[in-house]
């Protein structure tokens, strides 16, 4: 039978955590649909099945990790099956009377055999919860599953619902949440389908925060957390001889036949998880009654690893200078509203700022590379890893050739990153071969850090937050003091492979550009 084997999940990486199994023995997968989340350092990854059949065994439990090329699982191929289901078929008919063969009921129960008991089992596909970026992160945006011409749109794609499994067994609840997320037409991922079945939730009477309406991850924890899903699933049992319409009419939620409008319906009251939640409630639980252990993830152990090797080897040194961006802000004020009729999405400070970044790279070549044990390794490409933000972790997905590109063109990348790793929707070409990282700590209101730098990459390069401050201006009649909104640029660098005075003239070249920005300056 096919085995699967661990990956290789980047280019310096040699092994991998098993996350979580997506699929469980009996259960059957598609070619190409994920089976297992495999956690390192670099990424949090679904792995795709190399194979069409059925999952028949676990080798690599959960939290075990394993070295590259490792086998980790067992699947019986369509082939396989189809031909033991062919032998047993032929020897039943051959020994059959001929009324049995009028009605070839044994037949038909020997093929379907695996079938019966996969759907005894909870096999829909989930991924591990993400969580915020920075403005250039903040939309949902489909992201189509192959690799495109970063200048372009993301393709939007609809998720498809999963080929197999029963999905939740705990009651009325998850089998109307169930249907109703079958018969749900809108765009989802599948944490967003995952978590709607699990809480029996009708995604439609969810207003969605994401791009159209499209209803996010957050949107439907905020529901949970609100007690929404509770009420959903005590109405769900109350109800559930009546069906999904009657839970329609008493929730305002539609039939798993009917198609949900882009919008909620205004006439019927909202649930109330459907307004956000204070932010002090999603950003600060409550204080445990006793001290609590929380438990080292896959994820947060590799990143401890790495972490302590790169400041354990690189000798860091940091810089840091002010940037006035009041051109920048002319500029994303002046097509504002022209950028989001066109393009459906807002324009990114971290796109543009990244576009000033890999102008000036090109001019230092070697800011642009990577510390090796036999010296300065200068990178033919500048790819930009971009890092974002997820639960209890971080991710740098890459931008290939990112000098190729206008600030439109940077600004889809960092809006598909950006969702898809909230989805844990990253491919492995998506974080590999990174030359430079740009981090957005402003996001968070920040005005100062000192970020580790992503070895073996020379330098990472932190955007604080913009901050109306007192300046002084000089003019042709002498100097006046003005308020201008201000961002520190903050650079972390590896001593071993530059020094500071050549991190000064790229971060100088860097703020030149940003100051030199316009409502002139060119968007696509």
């Amino acid at each position: 039978m096919p085995k699967v084997t661990m990956p290789q999940l980047g280019e310096s990486v040699a092994e991998g955590t098993i996350g979580k199994w997506l699929k469980q023995p009996g259960d059957k997968v598609a070619k190409y649909e994920p089976i297992v989340e495999v956690i390192t350092d670099k990424v949090n990854a679904e792995v795709p099945s190399p194979f069409e059949g059925t999952l028949t065994e676990i080798l690599v439990q959960e939290g075990e990790t394993v070295p590259n090329n490792t086998e980790i699982a067992v699947i019986e191929s369509a082939g396989e099956a189809a031909g033991d289901a062919a032998g047993d078929s032929s020897a039943g008919e051959a020994s059959a009377a001929p009324e049995e063969s009028a009605a070839p009921d044994g037949s038909t129960k020997a093929a379907v055999a695996p079938d019966e008991s996969a759907t005894s089992m909870d096999s829909e596909p989930t991924v591990l919860g993400t969580g915020g970026h920075g403005p250039g992160g903040s939309d949902e945006r489909p992201a189509d599953e192959t690799r495109r011409d970063p200048g372009l749109a993301p393709t939007a794609t609809a998720e498809a619902p999963p080929a197999t499994g029963a999905g939740p067994t705990n009651g009325a609840a998850a089998t109307n949440g169930a249907a109703a997320v079958e018969g749900y037409t809108g765009r989802m991922t599948p944490a967003v389908r995952r978590l709607a079945r699990e809480h029996g939730i009708d995604l439609s009477v969810i207003a969605g925060s994401g791009h159209a309406g499209r209803v996010t991850r957050d949107d439907v924890m905020r529901f949970i957390e609100s007690g929404g899903a509770d009420a959903a699933t005590a109405h769900a049992g109350a109800t559930a001889q009546a069906g999904a319409t009657a839970l329609a009419g008493a929730d305002g939620q539609t039939s798993p036949t009917q198609t949900p409008p882009a919008p909620p319906p205004q006439a019927a009251p909202a649930p109330p998880s459907a307004a956000p939640a204070p932010s002090a409630q999603a950003s600060a639980p409550s204080a445990p009654s006793q001290d609590e252990l929380k438990p080292t993830t896959p994820m947060r152990k590799a990143i401890a690893k790495h972490m302590v090797e790169a400041k354990s080897t690189a000798p860091h040194a940091y810089t840091t200078v002010e940037v006035d961006m009041s051109g920048v802000i002319a500029l994303r004020e002046s097509v504002k509203r022209q950028y989001q009729e066109r393009e459906g999405t807002a324009l990114s400070f971290v796109a543009i700022v990244g576009k000033a970044v890999v102008e000036a790279l090109r001019r230092h070549p070697d800011i642009n590379a990577l510390w090796t044990a036999d010296g300065l390794l200068k990178k033919a490409s500048v790819n930009l890893g971009v890092a974002v933000a997820v639960d209890d972790g971080l991710v740098v997905p890459v931008i290939h050739d990112a000098d190729r590109y206008s600030i439109h063109g940077l600004n889809l990348f960092i809006q598909d990153f950006a969702t898809r790793a909230r989805a844990n929707r990253l491919r492995l070409e998506d974080i590999q071969g990174g030359t430079f990282t740009l981090n957005n700590t402003g996001w968070f209101g920040s005005v100062a850090s000192q970020p580790i730098v992503n070895v073996p990459e020379i330098a990472i390069l932190s955007m604080e937050a913009i901050v109306k401050r007192p300046v002084v201006i000089e003019t042709p009649t002498g100097d006046t003091i003005g308020i201008r909104p201000v961002m520190n640029l903050c650079v972390s660098f590896d001593h071993r492979g530059t020094d500071g005075a050549q991190i000064g003239r790229f971060v100088q070249d860097v703020k030149r550009w940003l100051e030199a920005v316009d409502a002139q300056t060119p968007v696509w």
